[in-house]
């Protein structure tokens, strides 16, 4: 007779720990003018680590499997994902195979960080999926996922794995330090850009906006406060005082919805304004242009 009893906690624990040193190779720790924190080989020599986690100036290193640390620079960092990208010559570590399983709420989850050279872990489980969603700074974030698990501030940035080992994504702390996961999908998009162009484009209107509430027709519209020299907006022929009361045709959004909605994508598209000016009517097609560099 087959033995159909379930595996021992023995077995699992096991398993799980092989988990984590099959996975630690390719996470590193980072120090940052006195902060600490994990990351991850997405490509053998470039590092995916949180932004919210890595200090604003100053040196940063990556202390490598055994405790080895050698200088990074970093490529980019987008705070709106809350990924940077560092590079560190002739790391040759290994790079993290993201294959992008279904992640469904209830199954067990891993995170492995470092910590001085070695691993720094913690399990849980998958407490939350929800659909797409933009951050509080506007970032577009493919997945909401929530993790049931408590994340140490120096294992942020570092790797979550599910039972099979596969690599899920990132781990960083949200508000009340709830842990939250960066997909893979996300990480992969962003880090490919900020490889690229060393930072993530953005949309830009060049108006300054404020919300109104438009009389005549009992809806919300944006008011322009102010217009660049030569941005967009200006090009486009829009003035100050004008209000926008539908954007491409549509209602327009809430001024902070519409201004999430300027991503990577948005950058070099016409929309056609609806504007009231003097309470005259003006329609107007402005190009989005490209935020300069802060």
């Amino acid at each position: 007779m087959s033995d159909n009893s379930p595996p021992s906690l023995e077995i699992i624990s096991a398993a799980l720990a092989d988990i984590v040193a099959t996975t630690f190779p390719s996470v590193v720790g980072i120090q940052s003018h006195r902060a600490l924190s994990s990351g991850f080989a997405w490509r053998p020599d470039l590092i995916v680590t949180a932004d919210e986690a890595l200090a604003e100036e100053g040196e940063v290193a990556v202390v490598l499997a055994g405790g080895d640390s050698r200088p990074a620079t970093i490529l980019g960092r987008d705070p709106t994902t809350d990924i940077a990208l560092l590079r560190v010559e002739g790391a040759a570590l290994a790079a993290v195979p993201f294959t992008y399983p279904p992640i469904r709420a209830g199954a067990l989850a891993l995170s492995v960080g470092a910590s001085g050279g070695a691993a720094l872990s913690a399990c849980g489980s998958v407490a939350t999926v929800g659909p797409s969603w933009y951050s509080m700074r506007g970032g577009a974030i493919d997945l909401r996922i929530e993790l049931d698990l408590r994340l140490r501030r120096q294992a942020e940035g570092g790797l979550v794995v599910d039972a099979a080992g596969r690599a899920l994504g990132m781990a960083v702390l949200g508000p009340r330090r709830r842990t939250l996961m960066i997909p893979a999908t996300t990480i992969e998009r962003v880090a490919a850009l900020l490889e690229r162009h060393g930072r993530i484009p953005r949309g830009y209107l060049g108006l300054g906006l404020q919300p109104v509430r438009v009389a005549d027709e009992g809806a919300m519209g944006a008011m322009i406060l102010s217009v660049a020299k030569d941005g967009p907006g200006a090009t486009a022929g829009v003035c100050q005082g004008d209000v926008i009361v539908t954007w491409d045709g549509q209602p327009l959004p809430r001024v902070g919805a519409l201004l999430r909605t300027l991503g990577p994508d948005s950058v070099g598209r016409s929309v056609a304004l609806g504007l009231r000016r003097g309470g005259n009517p003006v329609d107007l097609t402005l190009t989005i242009g490209e935020r300069p560099p802060a």
